[in-house]
């Protein structure tokens, strides 16, 4: 599908960019970046690694997904994007990321529901991935306060900022596991897992 292809090829462009920003943070000493740009890529490449060792391919959309919020994120800090477009870009970067992490949430438990003892009816899946995103996105919040604190970094700008992080994974949390649900309803798991996860 030429959906597909493009969604594929975008997100070769966006790790080969990160690596560029990763590279260009160097030249301009701003080590701090330059780590998270190293640490993002490496993170890209959780798909292949998951292909090579478990021979499990995500779907190009998961992975598109994950590709795009790492590079909002070193995108966002090595050009001055959160800063610039404050605080429509800090938002629209924090909501994609939630989504994305809802999404592994929600894929996580069909696979737990499916292939463990562990059954959940779809109301529970809606819980446990609002609760365990919302959970992930505190996490990464409480990581921005010691980076701030240790670092000298500026990740965290006030409460205001903090509470509005926290609101988008919950939106991000309910969107995700509301229409997963609802997708549910109508898809076999099997089918939805094999969407996303193709063995």
């Amino acid at each position: 599908m030429l959906r597909e292809k493009i969604g594929i090829y975008l997100a070769y462009l966006m790790q080969m960019l990160i690596v560029v920003y990763a590279v260009y943070s160097v030249y301009t000493k701003d080590y701090i970046w330059a780590v998270w740009g190293l640490f993002a890529f490496i993170l890209t490449l959780t798909p292949l690694m998951l292909k090579r060792r478990f021979n499990v391919t995500l779907s190009w959309g998961l992975n598109f997904l994950i590709v795009l919020s790492l590079y909002l994120h070193v995108g966002g800090g090595v050009q001055g994007w959160y800063i610039h477009f404050y605080p429509f870009y800090d938002k629209v970067a924090h909501l994609v990321s939630s989504i994305t992490l809802a999404v592994i949430v929600f894929v996580a438990a069909v696979i737990m529901d499916r292939y463990t003892e562990m059954k959940m009816s779809r109301p529970m899946i809606i819980f446990f991935v609002v609760i365990l995103t919302m959970s992930l996105g505190a996490i990464w919040e409480i990581a921005e306060f010691i980076s701030d604190q240790i670092l000298g970094t500026q990740l965290q700008n006030s409460l205001e900022d903090t509470m509005y992080d926290l609101m988008c994974d919950l939106v991000g949390g309910i969107f995700i596991g509301v229409l997963g649900a609802a997708y549910l309803k109508r898809t076999p798991k099997e089918r939805f897992i094999w969407d996303f996860l193709n063995r």
